[in-house]
């Protein structure tokens, strides 16, 4: 919950999608106040709600079936980023993926970022979370 909560101390509208009932058993109480939790599967709530520019997609669950889905969907917005966690080699394995079962073309794959974040040699979570808060502040560079 680190990324939401510094995406939240950093001005941002902040929404967390999440529909499994043991997660959401786990994170009650780690999400700051002003955090929107939505109880819904996040590719479902993305194609259904959409996004404008301003908008950075994440998704952070480690679990290729929400991941793929959600990156599946994203890629069809207007979002500035769009980034899911996983190592260098579970990265690849999703980007072919999506390319071969998702149909994703080459245009659409490269727009996710994954792993997600900048590279700062982060293992941590809360130095993971670091990594993808300090994108907006690297987007004009």
């Amino acid at each position: 919950m680190f990324c939401a909560n510094f995406a939240l101390a950093l001005g941002f509208e902040t929404l967390v999608c999440e529909h499994r009932e043991e997660v959401l058993l786990n994170m009650a109480g780690d999400l700051d106040n002003g955090i929107t939790l939505i109880r819904q599967f996040p590719a479902a709530y993305i194609e259904r709600e959409g996004c404008h520019t301003a908008t950075a997609i994440l998704s952070l669950t480690h679990d290729p079936p929400i991941d793929d889905l959600t990156m599946m969907e994203a890629v069809n917005l207007p979002a500035f980023y769009i980034g899911a966690m996983g190592s260098m080699n579970n990265s690849q394995r999703r980007k072919e993926r999506l390319e071969r079962i998702g149909e994703l073309e080459p245009r659409q794959i490269s727009r996710i970022h994954a792993p997600v974040g900048i590279n700062i040699g982060s293992k941590t979570p809360a130095e993971i979370a670091l990594s993808i808060a300090a994108i907006p502040c690297c987007q004009s560079n």
